[in-house]
């Protein structure tokens, strides 16, 4: 009996070890992150598939990096173009629609440059340049980053950084971002998302929205296993399955800050 109990003993540990070892790492935004829509979903996924998750929360230019490297099973970012790259570069085995939300101008409610209530947010950007009012750049080749700039060459405003004073690139993520603004009551772009769950706002609001160009739409891949025979293919595959499935979807929807929803889903089934 006591040989038998230690045999048992062994394979429930072995069965412990392995559903531990079950760990994928998902290479994704700041803004999945400082929202805590992550903190709200992965205990979800867990439960649900035993399978747990390492984040690694970078700009989605660093992203999808760490996924060409082989260092991440799966990305989660928001960068069309930069997503589309990814897969044509056969790097990714197939992208999905998850979720969207939108970009926001934030400022200084003295607004010095006269943006409040304007939905053409390429006007918006006219307008913070001609008054050289100071603007705050995350920098960091995120999705964010990158719809900034597009929206600048779209006004037309040429930037460099080095010799405007007003423009400012610091290279960090949305939270840090953020917190520069509110300490320089500088304007800012930012996801809807990272800004609802921000707390330290100081004199500053939401002074331009509803632009379709604002609009913000994530996709998750699956790192290719044929290039990087270390991704774990199986678990990465069961973690998108489960946000695209109507479970996961509904998680999405469900995440709400101060009676808010930050995210909205729009996989396709």
């Amino acid at each position: 009996m006591r040989k038998l109990a230690t045999i048992g003993a062994v394979l429930l540990w072995s069965t412990i070890a392995f559903a531990q070892d079950r760990t994928i790492t998902v290479a994704s935004t700041t803004s999945t992150e400082q929202s805590g829509l992550f903190g709200h979903l992965l205990p979800l996924f867990s439960k649900a598939e035993g399978i747990s998750v390492k984040v690694v929360a970078v700009g989605t230019g660093q992203a999808l990096d760490i996924g060409r490297r082989g260092d991440a099973d799966v990305v989660f970012v928001h960068d069309r173009p930069a997503e589309d790259k990814f897969m044509s570069e056969g790097q990714g085995v197939k992208r999905f629609d998850v979720m969207y939300n939108d970009f926001v101008i934030v400022g200084p409610k003295s607004d010095p440059a006269q943006i409040s209530g304007s939905k053409d947010v390429v006007e918006a950007l006219r307008k913070i340049a001609a008054a050289k009012a100071p603007f705050i750049s995350r920098g960091d080749k995120s999705g964010t980053h990158a719809a900034e700039l597009r929206l600048w060459k779209e006004a037309g405003v040429e930037l460099s950084a080095g010799k405007d004073n007003w423009y400012r690139e610091i290279g960090q993520g949305m939270g840090p971002a953020l917190n520069m603004a509110s300490s320089s009551n500088a304007y800012l772009l930012s996801d809807r998302g990272t800004w609802l769950s921000f707390k330290n706002r100081g004199e500053l609001a939401i002074l331009t929205e509803g632009d379709k160009r604002l609009f913000n739409q994530y996709g998750v891949m699956l790192v290719n296993p044929e290039k990087h025979p270390n991704v774990k293919a199986k678990d990465g595959q069961a973690f998108i399955a489960w946000l695209v499935s109507s479970k996961g979807q509904e998680a999405i929807a469900g995440y709400k800050v101060g009676g808010e929803q930050l995210f909205f889903p729009n996989a396709s089934h």
